[in-house]
């Protein structure tokens, strides 16, 4: 007797070891026992740069609304009417700003402005200094109007995430498309940026608490995050979804029937 109950304890320890969930599903793994020295490097500033392709809303208001008309300029949407008569007539939205391929934008009365590798602030700062020259205390406000990073790869809804506060984690990111999916590598997810004409990459663990500290773990516009699939999605990939699910269903009955039969062997026994 006492054998058979040490064959079917042993039993039940292949089946809950079998059942329990991978190392490398979990994320963070360690980051209570992080000292508190240890989060305070994590700590990081936050600074986006704007780079050419950048789609920029500027905005200036003054204690008179009416000295800042030239600097706030509508858009225009063109109609033509009966007569070949053409009429010029305000758009609903405001007037953007495209970052050409040297880094400039066009702006009223200053002319070309150069603003590639600035953060939003610091050309708020350059463009509030230069328009005090036309208007007395000018608040500057800009805002980037075309953020987005794509997600692809083993996420639940691969696709391009719109930001709308410039403020984006890799998590943000990847809880927007739904997270990632069972068969996603967690420990060696890529992230490609392009940092003027230059490409980047960096490979992230969402294992280790370490990801937080990193360069990437914020985004920067137009940045890339492929999450690749693990080892085991890689060998199945070969199969049909069809062929998968059919291999799946006999793989868990022949294991079924299978501890069925040792453990009436052992009872009988």
């Amino acid at each position: 007797m006492k054998h058979k109950f040490t064959a079917l304890s042993f039993m039940l320890l292949l089946m809950l070891g079998a059942c329990s969930v991978p190392k490398d599903i979990t994320y963070f793994q360690g980051i209570d026992s992080l000292s508190n020295e240890r989060i305070e490097q994590m700590v990081q500033v936050y600074h986006i740069p704007i780079c050419p392709d950048d789609l920029l809303t500027i905005t200036v208001t003054a204690w008179d609304p009416n000295v800042t008309t030239p600097f706030n300029p509508p858009a225009y949407a063109y109609s033509t009417i009966v007569g070949g008569e053409t009429t010029v007539q305000p758009a609903q939205g405001v007037f953007t700003y495209l970052v050409d391929k040297e880094g400039y934008i066009d702006y009223p009365v200053l002319g070309r402005v150069h603003v590639a590798g600035l953060t939003k602030h610091e050309l708020a700062e350059k463009l509030s200094k230069d328009i005090s020259k036309y208007i007395d205390d000018p608040l500057v406000k800009v805002t980037l109007d075309n953020f987005k990073v794509t997600v692809l790869g083993e996420v639940s809804r691969p696709g391009t995430v719109t930001v709308r506060n410039d403020r984006v984690s890799i998590l943000d990111a990847l809880g927007v498309v739904g997270d990632v999916t069972i068969n996603a590598n967690r420990t060696n997810i890529l992230v490609v940026r392009d940092n003027n004409g230059k490409i980047e990459r960096a490979r992230m663990d969402l294992t280790d608490p370490a990801i937080f500290a990193s360069p990437y773990y914020y985004l920067h516009q137009n940045d890339v995050v492929y999450v690749e699939p693990n080892d085991a999605k890689k060998r199945n990939s070969r199969y049909s979804q069809s062929d998968q699910y059919n291999i799946t269903l006999f793989s868990s009955i022949m294991s079924a029937i299978s501890v069925i039969t040792l453990v009436l062997t052992t009872i009988s026994k």
